[in-house]
């Protein structure tokens, strides 16, 4: 993981590659004609997780960009 100028890119990363797991499962739902409450329960997880990855790379910037002004 050199390539990574951040370490919580790494983390990031990972969440978004189990957040496209988990879309891809929910596009099975929708074509196996699952209940939709249960697609929109799990659409829900899918964004709660995207928008979590994306405060981390928020923060990460924000604290990176602090150290390096000091």
């Amino acid at each position: 993981y050199e390539m990574f100028q951040h370490l919580s890119h790494i983390d990031v990363l990972k969440r978004l590659k189990r957040a496209s797991g988990h879309l891809q499962s929910i596009m099975t739902m929708i074509e196996k004609e699952r209940n939709c409450s249960e697609i929109a329960q799990q659409l829900h997880a899918v964004e709660k997780a995207i928008a979590n990855a994306k405060k981390l790379l928020i923060h990460d910037h924000i604290d990176h960009c602090l150290d390096s002004a000091a």
